[in-house]
């Protein structure tokens, strides 16, 4: 039965892997998360041009657990020639964290995950505040996104669906300040809460440049 499954993922993952890549997405397969960070430490980074040619390189990410699950940005921040914008650290003032999110649109490097990745090739997100996205539309020269295999889905409708009923939901109870409807129901009512982290949908179709959004797909269950 393994086998089976093993069997179902890697022809379902390379299938995505291949319409990535026919949309200008740079795709990489990881079998688990430590993979994916020495993949992305021990190739992907020297790769970029930035990170050859500047002494020194900035950095930063938007909130995602299946990126931050791998460890990534705390081998970043050990690297002392690589300039790292927190975007989440207790205790700075909201104000200061919001100009920190601002500067970081316009790093070398940003690192991200996706709410959902359809099987042609698309990336499906929905944010709060929009930095999340802001970052994988425009501004950052290079963009970093790790998805798991769970974020497979047929298409843009089932994709929003599962970011509504599922995603969303779950992001919200992880945050244990907001006070949105979906925290009591487990599910989407299309609230009106001022908390409500439902605002900003983005369609990535096809990364232009040509390469500048990496994809990794880790071949594991990671993040929502």
């Amino acid at each position: 039965m393994n086998n089976d499954i093993e069997f179902y993922w890697k022809k379902r993952i390379e299938k995505c892997k291949e319409a990535l890549e026919s949309n200008n997405f740079e795709a990489f397969v990881s079998p688990d998360i430590s993979t994916a960070r020495d993949l992305i430490q021990n190739e992907i980074l020297p790769s970029l041009s930035c990170v050859s040619v500047l002494s020194c390189v900035s950095v930063s990410w938007g909130d995602s657990i299946s990126m931050l699950s791998t460890g990534i940005i705390d081998e970043i921040e050990k690297r002392p020639e690589i300039e790292l914008i927190k975007t989440f650290e207790a205790g700075v003032p909201r104000e200061e964290i919001i100009e920190r999110r601002r500067q970081a649109l316009l790093v070398d490097v940003f690192f991200t995950g996706s709410n959902a990745l359809t099987e042609s090739g698309k990336l499906i997100n929905l944010d709060m505040i929009g930095n999340r996205v802001a970052g994988l539309t425009f501004g950052p020269k290079h963009v970093i996104v790790v998805v798991g295999r769970n974020k497979i889905v047929n298409g843009v409708e089932e994709a929003m669906h599962r970011i509504k009923n599922y995603s969303a939901p779950l992001n919200a109870i992880r945050h244990n300040s907001l006070k949105t409807p979906c925290r009591k129901t487990s599910y989407c009512t299309d609230c009106k809460s001022p908390d409500r982290i439902c605002n900003t949908w983005v369609i990535t179709e096809k990364s232009f440049p040509k390469g500048r959004v990496k994809i990794i797909i880790i071949n594991k269950d990671i993040g929502l």
